[in-house]
């Protein structure tokens, strides 16, 4: 029983803690025990029970083969403080769970975990409106606007037919102001997690991410505020490290290169100084990860078999960190993947290997729920895994979600649209702007907006005396190539055109004027020339 793969989506980690129970339930062994002089009936010893569910662990996809033994034994203690499992003598809660021939059984409860109720979206939702190009303070409008009378005459026919300016709706008297430093965040703060919700394939965000608890300041100093190698600063240098933890991890990192004159050495120096670094961070007062981010990380671990889109959930995730959790987290990860990758270092345990030792030591460092009774170790091991190999990818700032916010800031610096039409009242107090449509709408617009104008211009251009025939004519001729539908209707049969503008009377031909010649034409003679 291999159990099926729990995606991403809210509550994760109960829906895994809840699988876990029913796949352990519902395929553990039951036999007939022997223990305080009698017999039980569909029980199992604690070693029986170490052994079975460790092959389940190893072969769940939700887990993996990373999963140890002592793991397995640190959750079937769990399962007996929160009665999953029992004593034959119905014992649990106090009483310990022992890797040995003590009998247990399953109590007739359901132990399963509730999920929690989620609230209607609309209540929890709290991601910041995300700041667009068409957002505005809109001015009161007057009353009456002085307007020049508009008079088309053969320039302005000209000019309005060169350009074919149409009209559009909706347009308003708009004062655009300056983006601030707040709109700047709250547009880094709703793209960051829009852009993480649609990685992990999430509708909403509800059970995984509170948007309220998240700080836009993190984020902007997680992506700018970075060394060449990509680690974070930190403006306050007390938020900081302590020295002598950095000494160490420098020295452990970059063994045996990195070892000061000055530190003594004996046999085992680098098991001391592996200790020292490993309590300075199981002291810390939460994982590196925050409690309050556990949730979307647990979501994370269904993407691993699909490394690139993990190693993308992470980095986003990552940008919601406080800065010190931040640095820390680089440095810890860094620190880890040399120690493994150093085949000069000695061992640093002689019962497990150097890479086993790294991440057990350091996974409940990093994530950890706030409630003991999930599934936070076994879940830590794998991402830690994850992480520990991809080291130099998953905490890196992503370039796409830094180039789409860069882009949408651009957007919404550029410069308004001006109305067509502006350039013809110059009484105007303040310029007014169009907002911006899709293509689609003015191309409707276009066609639709158009008739009542042209029709006007139309009748405009017939009704002006000051045209002579000739220009009128080719003026009509114009606009029937421009506007066939438009003439069409307003001259439809050549009756109703003649009508209007009559035609030109046919040119007659002047007749050829013979003229008479008094005398009969005679070819030309020469004459003599006078010469001296």
């Amino acid at each position: 029983m291999e159990g099926k793969m729990i995606g991403p989506g809210p509550y994760r980690a109960t829906k895994l803690w809840n699988e876990t129970i029913k796949l352990f339930r519902g395929g553990m062994p039951l036999k007939r025990h022997w223990a305080y002089f009698r017999s039980y009936d569909s029980s199992f010893t604690g070693s029986e029970a170490v052994d079975w569910l460790h092959e389940l662990l190893k072969r769940n996809h939700n887990f993996g083969p990373e999963v140890t033994r002592y793991q397995t034994l640190q959750l079937l203690r769990k399962f007996m403080k929160n009665h999953v499992i029992e004593d034959v003598k119905g014992r649990y809660g106090k009483e310990d769970f022992e890797d040995s021939g003590q009998v247990y059984r399953f109590p007739p409860t359901s132990p399963l975990k509730p999920l929690p109720q989620r609230p209607p979206v609309s209540e929890n939702c709290d991601l910041p409106r995300l700041i667009r190009w068409d957002d505005y303070e809109e001015l009161p409008q007057p009353e009456k606007i002085p307007m020049k009378p508009l008079i088309l005459n053969s320039e302005m026919w000209n000019k309005r037919h060169s350009i074919a300016i149409g009209e559009v709706h909706e347009c308003k008297i708009i004062r655009r102001s300056d983006i601030t430093p707040k709109q700047v965040d709250q547009i880094w703060k709703s793209m960051t997690i829009a852009h993480l919700q649609r990685v992990l394939g999430l509708k909403t965000m509800d059970g995984v991410l509170d948007p309220k608890r998240v700080n836009a300041k993190h984020i902007i100093h997680n992506v700018f505020s970075v060394n060449k190698t990509g680690i974070v600063i930190l403006k306050n240098k007390a938020e900081d490290m302590p020295y002598w933890v950095l000494s160490a991890m420098k020295c452990l990192a970059n063994w045996p290169n990195g070892r000061e004159t000055k530190q003594p050495m004996y046999p085992g120096f680098e098991r001391d100084v592996l200790r020292t670094v490993a309590e300075y961070f199981q002291r810390l007062k939460e994982p590196l990860l925050t409690f309050q981010l556990y949730e979307v990380f647990v979501n994370i671990l269904s993407l691993l078999q699909q490394k690139e889109v993990a190693a993308e959930a992470l980095q986003v995730c990552s940008l919601l960190l406080p800065p010190a959790n931040r640095r820390r987290l680089q440095l810890l990860l860094r620190l880890m993947a040399r120690v493994c990758q150093n085949p000069a270092l000695p061992p640093l345990n002689d019962a497990i290997a150097t890479r086993t030792l790294m991440v057990q030591t350091f996974s409940r460092c990093i994530l950890g729920s706030a409630e003991e009774v999930d599934l936070d170790e076994l879940l830590a091991t794998k991402l830690v895994t994850f992480m520990m190999e991809h080291h130099e990818s998953v905490l890196r700032v992503p370039s796409s979600l830094h180039r789409h916010v860069e882009d949408h800031l651009s957007h919404l610096r550029r410069v308004q649209i001006k109305y067509a039409g502006a350039d013809t009242d110059a009484s105007l107090a303040s310029p007014s702007y169009c907002r911006q449509i899709s293509r689609a709408e003015f191309e409707e617009q276009r066609v639709s907006s158009s008739q009542g104008p042209m029709q006007e211009l139309l009748e405009g251009l017939i009704a002006d005396t000051e045209l002579s025939a000739k220009d009128k004519r080719k003026r009509l001729k114009q606009f029937q190539k421009s506007y066939p539908e438009i003439y069409r209707r307003r001259f439809p049969t050549a009756e109703s055109k003649a009508a209007v503008l009559p035609e030109k009377a046919p040119r007659l031909k002047p007749q050829l004027m013979l003229l008479t010649l008094k005398k009969p034409f005679q070819p030309f003679q020469r004459s003599w020339s006078f010469r001296a």
